[in-house]
């Protein structure tokens, strides 16, 4: 079965700085890899070169065997809907001047963006992330961080995409409002049809979401695997380092 994402050869720089170096990812077909590493290790570049923000300067992306960067423009846009970018700090990518009805209508026509032609997708975006019907009508403001962060989620999930790369979504938030969105993943992993990148600092998070992890020390991949497997055993020192430093937080443990 051909992987929902592979990175081979991967190199991203910034000027002169090099920001990412050979780096190899494989993301198969429904499936949730973890990605980790501390601080400036890369991690976000990866997730914004899959999306298109970045340009490698070698290497390719490739997204169901297509490689995102040798296809045509109109190709590449195409692509582009069946991976979804899922940020940080959703309350910045929320236009505070559009209703969540008019964001979620945007992901799926960005021209016309009219909620009442896509009402049905809409409305089923939002129950599958615990919303009601009635958030369409209302302006990002008006909800919590958790709420807003789940409106992002559902902005991603609209469209059906076969990938979502969801950056330290959770990083922001309180211990409780953070174990209720990991939640919502692991029961969102079993009905969708979309694998999932879960980039975090997190290891515990990553422990309770994902089944492979892939860590990244200053632009490279040193170790890759099964959670189990690479939290159990690690056998680089870096990953050995990641896993003393961090004893998990509150609600969630390392085994």
């Amino acid at each position: 079965m051909t992987a929902t994402l592979e990175t081979r050869g991967l190199h991203v720089s910034f000027g002169r700085t090099p920001v990412l170096r050979d780096v190899n990812v494989t993301v198969p077909a429904h499936t949730a890899v973890g990605l980790v590493g501390e601080s400036g290790s890369g991690k976000s570049t990866l997730g914004k070169t899959v999306v298109g923000i970045n340009t490698p300067r070698q290497g390719q992306v490739l997204v169901h065997g297509e490689d995102v960067f040798a296809v045509s423009r109109r190709r590449r846009a195409a692509m582009r809907r069946q991976v979804q970018y899922i940020p940080q700090d959703p309350f910045s990518s929320l236009s505070p001047r559009r209703t969540v009805g008019q964001t979620l209508a945007e992901a799926l026509d960005p021209v016309r963006a009219r909620p009442a032609d896509h009402e049905e997708a809409i409305v089923h975006a939002l129950e599958q992330v615990r919303l009601d019907a009635g958030a369409m009508r209302k302006y990002p403001h008006q909800f919590s961080g958790g709420q807003r962060q789940r409106i992002a989620i559902a902005r991603a999930l609209v469209v059906q995409p076969r990938l979502v790369i969801a950056d330290e979504i959770t990083s922001a938030l309180d211990v409780s409002v953070q174990a209720e969105i990991v939640a919502l993943l692991r029961s969102l992993e079993r009905t969708m049809e979309a694998s999932l990148l879960f980039i975090s600092h997190n290891l515990a998070v990553v422990q309770a979401l994902c089944e492979h992890v892939v860590v990244m020390y200053r632009g490279a991949i040193v170790e890759q695997g099964r959670v189990d497997d690479v939290y159990r055993d690690p056998k680089h020192d870096y990953t050995r380092t990641l896993l003393a430093s961090v004893p998990g937080s509150e609600g969630f443990h390392l085994d």
